[in-house]
């Protein structure tokens, strides 16, 4: 049986007297996508805070290949391998294309204090990694990254993290703010990172992008999995229910408040 690459095991997440997450226990396996699918609310962002290291659970433990891990910091989760790219990719726009690649890991050319960025070697670096991953439009490191589009950005962050070691890949809502065609270009890269053999967490509310890469399918509701399944098991009819059972309960938690707040704190009268 194959050790997942990153698994949560009974991961509670309180805030005070506040639970966000309940019970959540998932596993991702090498060359495996898992969707985590769930309406905004449901806890996938601090699902993700969990993973990269921002916060830690309050009961349950995170595992790497089997063995019990903390992350105390982002950096911890980092040095682990997990890489989390952000809806815009997380990069710089006043930045060249290769700075951005290396920032914070520079390569240097010079020795002692006359040490100076190698801008070149970067630049070939950059542009070779993600060429690597089929995004031959970019081919000059000193571009701007600001004039780069939506999907080319998410290519490039994502490049970047398996260039420095990444195992474990985390995208949160990476073609949230994409048209079709740059959306289809960020998902030919996350089949290409499975392909690779990491391990990728595909946060998304969008139904059609997680069945084009996902093997195995989790959905959340106000904090708790509702839902896990593989590929195949469940239609797209079935799944989008099942988030909307999530969406539709919130909206009518809200109603429910929004009528104690305004009835000095009585519930509505139960329909006849």
């Amino acid at each position: 049986m194959t050790v997942p690459i990153i698994a949560l095991r009974g991961v509670n997440k309180s805030f005070g007297p506040i639970d966000v997450l309940h019970d959540i226990s998932l596993e991702v396996k090498a060359g495996e996508v898992l969707c985590l699918l769930g309406d905004n609310g449901a806890g996938k962002s601090t699902l993700i805070r969990l993973l990269s290291g921002v916060h830690q659970p309050t009961t349950g433990t995170i595992e790497m290949d089997g063995k019990p891990v903390s992350f105390p910091s982002p950096r911890a989760a980092s040095d682990n391998g997990i890489a989390t790219v952000h809806q815009f990719g997380g990069t710089f726009p006043l930045m060249s294309i290769g700075r951005s690649f290396f920032i914070g890991v520079e390569p240097t050319k010079g020795w002692g204090p006359f040490k100076i960025y190698d801008r070149k070697r970067a630049n070939a670096v950059a542009v070779k990694a993600v060429q690597d991953f089929g995004i031959t439009r970019i081919d000059d490191g000193d571009r701007l990254v600001g004039g780069l589009s939506g999907g080319e950005r998410q290519s490039l962050a994502i490049a970047r993290a398996v260039h420095f070691g990444a195992r474990v890949l985390i995208l949160d809502e990476p073609t949230a703010a994409l048209g079709v065609k740059q959306a289809t270009h960020v998902l030919r890269i996350v089949n290409e990172a499975k392909r690779r053999g990491l391990a990728v967490v595909f946060i998304t509310h969008q139904v059609m992008h997680a069945m084009a890469v996902g093997d195995h399918f989790a959905v959340l509701i106000r904090g708790a999995v509702a839902a896990d399944f593989k590929k195949g098991e469940k239609s797209r009819e079935e799944i989008t229910d099942l988030m909307a059972g999530g969406a539709s309960m919130a909206s009518l938690e809200a109603e429910i408040e929004g009528y104690m707040a305004s009835h000095d704190g009585h519930p509505p009268p139960p329909a006849h």
